[in-house]
């Protein structure tokens, strides 16, 4: 309790800052570049050489491209029927197929399942989100925007990513037997600042406006990412035999609330940035009611 009590508190913290305290300007960009630069890298480094070979270590990964894959088609089918414009669509799968499994869900599934829950967090974000945002995410930004997909571009994005490389390292330092304890005592405090600036940050940035028109593809989409996407992927986990902490992990980084750098991605390529932010906004403060309720129905 104590921990999800933190996480609230900073997300709170950086929503009443950004409103009140009028803060320096670039504040949440700094703090981002800390977090993703610094944070999550160290994170990496200092769990993945622990993590244990499982049998199932794919459904986390596998989950993560199914949400995305399924509000893909989803949208790709509803959307012209709806007489939705291909901004908007575009939209949808971007920010309704990504979820925020890092800024999000690593304190999330560190709060509810401790050390072994963010290990396997970081796996379906790190090995599944990231390489989907990096690939078929910016592949869907540029359909839906009337732009070619440049595949140079989409492998600089993954092999240059910060965390990417930190994962490469920390699967050969784990093969290897490890970082000396010196030097992985130094990547835990840097890991560990990750937590409270991410939450913050997304407080600082949080918005929501939503329009009228704006309304019915907001619950179709957050349907989708909030209940339908978790619940297809617990299907698949069922039915693949998938048990214990691994289904579970992979489930509820299914269940996030949309990822920022989907919304930022969306923003970029002009893909009806008012319902990003929208979904962004009402997706954050809904999910952190929904992912332990998940939490509790999966035991």
């Amino acid at each position: 309790m104590a921990a999800l009590l933190l996480l609230f508190t900073c997300l709170v913290l950086g929503a009443l800052v950004a409103r009140l305290a009028r803060p320096p300007a670039g504040l949440a960009e700094g703090l981002n570049w800390w977090v993703i630069n610094i944070a999550l890298p160290a994170l990496v480094l200092e769990l993945i050489p622990k993590l244990r070979f499982d049998p199932h270590l794919w459904f986390p990964i596998v989950a993560m491209w199914l949400t995305f894959g399924g509000a893909w088609l989803l949208f790709g089918l509803l959307g012209p029927r709806l007489g939705w414009p291909r901004g908007r669509i575009g939209a949808l799968i971007l920010v309704c197929g990504l979820g925020n499994t890092s800024f999000m869900g690593y304190p999330l599934m560190q709060a509810l399942y401790g050390q072994p829950g963010l290990t396997l967090a970081v796996v379906a974000d790190q090995l599944g989100a990231f390489p989907v945002l990096a690939s078929a995410g910016i592949v869907v930004a540029c359909l839906y925007a009337g732009r070619a997909p440049e595949p140079a571009m989409i492998v600089r994005r993954i092999v240059t990513f910060p965390a990417f490389v930190a994962l490469l390292l920390g699967i050969a330092a784990g093969v290897l037997g490890g970082w000396p304890v010196v030097v992985d005592g130094v990547f835990a405090p840097l890991g560990a600042t990750l937590t409270p600036l991410a939450l913050f940050s997304v407080g600082l940035q949080f918005r929501f406006h939503p329009g009228e028109r704006q309304l019915a593809a907001a619950g179709f989409g957050l349907g989708w990412k909030l209940v339908l996407a978790p619940l297809a992927c617990w299907g698949l986990g069922i039915a693949a035999g998938v048990g214990g902490l691994v289904l579970t992990v992979g489930v509820l980084q299914a269940a996030m609330a949309p990822m920022v750098s989907a919304t930022i991605l969306a923003d970029e390529y002009g893909l009806d940035p008012p319902l990003a932010n929208t979904i962004l906004g009402a997706g954050i403060v809904l999910s952190l009611l929904s992912v332990p309720l998940g939490s509790a129905l999966l035991g």
